[in-house]
């Protein structure tokens, strides 16, 4: 999965704050997502800016129509995730 680079981060210790964990849910919900052909024969995979509907942020770009859907795929996977575990792990065993 290939996404944008920003400048801070975040460590498992920490919450994400409230605008944070809007764009998490907001990334993680493919309907916000396009993906564009490119002049040079490329696809490039955009995400809906969560602050202007008519805006699109770029995040990669892809050789084929079929790479580009998949690398969303994996995106919202991995941000699904994120949102699912900001409440802590979750018990997978437990032992007696």
């Amino acid at each position: 999965m290939t996404f944008f680079y920003e400048t801070t981060s975040w460590s498992s210790q920490q919450q994400p704050d409230e605008n944070r964990l809007k764009l998490w849910k907001h990334i993680a919900d493919k309907k916000n997502w396009r993906i564009v052909q490119l002049p040079n024969g490329y696809y490039q995979t955009e995400y809906q800016d969560i602050r202007n509907e008519n805006e699109w942020k770029d995040v990669t770009r892809r050789e084929t129509i079929e790479a580009a859907e998949t690398s969303i795929d994996k995106t919202v996977e991995h941000y699904n995730k994120k949102v699912e575990f900001i409440n802590g792990p979750k018990v997978v065993k437990t032992f007696k």
